[in-house]
């Protein structure tokens, strides 16, 4: 059964004026679907989200990052989204499991189409030009992203328009009039509940305003399309009850079911084109354009292949994904919108939702309008990709906002990443006096003093923790929800337990250690405990432990989790020539940095 005529002459006449491209959309039923499906119906899906495997062989681990709003430049907030998906996606291919990562732009609505108007030039232009700019970020930031997705691409315009079909043959949509309080700003209605009457500080003026968001709201009065929402109320909250970790942190699943449970009302989901024409339009009422945050939660299903979806074979893009990383200022977008119309159009919701926190400067939220913002381009260039990488990895927030300084910054790299990191990995292999290479080839002829029988006091110590690390980073990283920072300080605790049994063990020192056998076994435990580390550090710092792994002499097929033991790898190791590295090769992983002035920004 495909569409109707008339939604097919509709599509037809939307792209005769440009919105929906030039080859037609092709209709499939998911199978999922019953053809009599009405706003009524009633589906249960389960979501697994701590072990991060799939349900089908064919699925890849698919994460996403929130599609950023184009009405302005990114700032290091839109960059810790960025790495943090990242990072999850690098960690899974480091499992050795199928893996990808969707990343975009949001480029319809009302505060885009404002902010072009305010520079004279034509919608699409000014969204070009900042779209560009956030690709350009994922590229400088390393992410390895495979798609990156615009709202305004057309493969994204069919998916929200068939999207729209599917919901209207359900008979979840209705026109009715609306009025409200709408924020251009948060692209959203609010109750009387939500609002107060403010002051701006700047001129004094008194505006009702969103106390979310602190953001300015209109009373608007309009015609316009409906989702009704309040028929999934007993659904959501039954999901919300049997998924009780899909919202991390769980207080934020607590905020998504007590709004559902106290505010949950049916949903506009269209504007007049007379308000809103940057916009994908409705497909059978041109006269209005449907809502920024329907058009733009579907970009998920977009690069999933929605709507060409194969009977049996809708896992093989990816859905439903692992996790959506999305800022906390947007939760019910995600946490409540994004559920309602995926269960009405009988398709699962994502398995996981990974709330994080906001970056603040001086303990304030980063804003355009207040000048507080850090940019990410400058930082990246100060810092280099990797110390931020690290640094907001490590110190950012899932639950509690973090604070940017460079002091920070400087603090980090100095304690954690030259001293901790860089140094360990130097004493084991800048020495004249060692050769890594010939202590990994010692261990290799004497299994039976290195291996599980052999259990000296200090060398078993290690071993042990060298083996627990990865197991501590893998709950870390899928259990509950992926938490980098967690995975990060066990990594290294790992290498400040090698720098200690490396000082106290002075191998250096002929007095103490006098053989060359009971050397070997010093920088061989050690070495192990470093390789490991850079092994598993891989998602976090991808360039700088690339570089440590090629000073250890570790082979590139080789740096995957499963090599991440203790002997998991018997045949690396640089050898030196007359007692030093080789010519030119292996500048200090982390060399000085003059902090010039530490200022905020």
């Amino acid at each position: 059964m495909g569409p109707p005529d008339h939604f097919l002459r509709a599509l037809r006449s939307s792209a005769a004026r440009g919105w929906s491209g030039s080859r037609p959309i092709s209709y499939i039923r998911p199978r999922w679907v019953c053809p009599s499906c009405s706003h009524g119906q009633s589906k249960r899906w389960s979501t697994t989200t701590s072990s991060g495997t799939s349900s089908s062989p064919a699925k890849p681990f698919y994460v996403t990052t929130p599609i950023f709003y184009v009405n302005a430049s990114p700032h290091v907030g839109h960059m810790y989204s960025m790495v943090l998906a990242d990072a999850i996606k690098r960690w899974h291919v480091l499992r050795g499991r199928k893996a990808l990562l969707c990343t975009g732009t949001d480029e319809h609505g009302m505060k885009v189409q404002r902010a072009a108007a305010q520079q004279g030039i034509p919608s699409k232009e000014f969204c070009d030009s900042n779209a560009q700019k956030f690709r350009e970020l994922a590229a400088l930031c390393g992410m390895d992203n495979d798609f990156f997705v615009r709202t305004t691409d057309q493969d994204h315009i069919y998916a929200v328009q068939h999207f729209w079909f599917m919901l209207k043959e359900n008979g979840y949509i209705y026109e009715s009039k609306h009025s409200g309080w709408y924020c251009v700003s948060d692209e959203c209605f609010y109750s009387e509940t939500e609002i107060e009457k403010t002051a701006v500080p700047q001129t004094g003026k008194t505006i009702m305003a969103s106390i979310a968001s602190g953001n300015e709201v209109e009373w608007i009065e309009e015609k316009n399309y409906h989702f009704r929402m309040t028929a999934l109320r007993d659904q959501l909250l039954r999901f919300y009850e049997e998924n009780p970790d899909w919202i991390v942190p769980r207080a934020k699943m607590n905020e998504v079911v007590h709004w559902v449970k106290n505010n949950l009302e049916d949903l506009s989901i269209s504007r007049p084109v007379s308000r809103l024409d940057w916009g994908i339009r409705v497909p059978d009422d041109p006269s209005q354009t449907i809502y920024v945050w329907v058009d733009a939660l579907i970009n998920y299903l977009t690069k999933a292949g929605f709507p060409a979806w194969a009977p049996g074979q809708e896992q093989r893009g990816g859905w439903p994904a692992d996790v959506h990383v999305i800022g906390k200022d947007i939760l019910r977008f995600h946490g409540v919108y994004w559920p309602a119309l995926l269960m009405a159009v009988g398709i699962q919701p994502p398995k996981q939702l990974l709330s994080h926190a906001h970056w603040t400067l001086g303990k304030r939220k980063m804003s355009k309008s207040l000048g507080n913002v850090v940019n990410p381009f400058f930082a990246i260039e100060r810092w280099g990709v990797d110390t931020m990488r690290y640094f907001m990895l490590r110190d950012g927030g899932i639950e509690n906002d973090a604070d940017y300084e460079n002091s920070l910054v400087f603090a980090r790299y100095e304690k954690d990443l030259r001293s901790m990191l860089g140094n360990t990995l130097s004493r084991i292999t800048r020495s004249a006096r060692w050769d890594v290479a010939e202590a990994v080839a010692w261990a290799r002829a004497h299994e039976h003093k290195t291996g599980s029988r052999y259990r000296e006091k200090g060398w078993a110590k290690l071993a042990e923790q060298v083996d627990a690390t990865p197991r501590a980073m893998a709950a870390a990283m899928e259990e509950g929800g992926p938490n980098p920072g967690v995975a990060i300080r066990a990594a290294m605790e790992l290498l400040a337990e090698a720098n200690r049994y490396f000082a106290s063990r002075e191998p250096w020192d002929a007095t103490k250690v006098p053989d060359a056998e009971s050397r070997n076994k010093i920088v061989f435990h050690a070495a192990e405990a470093v390789r490991v580390a850079g092994i598993l550090m891989q998602p976090f710092m991808p360039t700088k432990m690339a570089q440590l792994l090629d000073i250890l002499g570790v082979q590139p097929d080789r740096r995957t989790f499963d090599h991440a033991v203790f002997r998991g790898d018997l045949d690396y190791g640089v050898r030196k020539e007359g007692g030093k590295l080789p010519k030119g090769k292996w500048a200090a992983l982390f060399p000085p940095v003059v902090p010039e002035e530490l200022d905020s920004a």
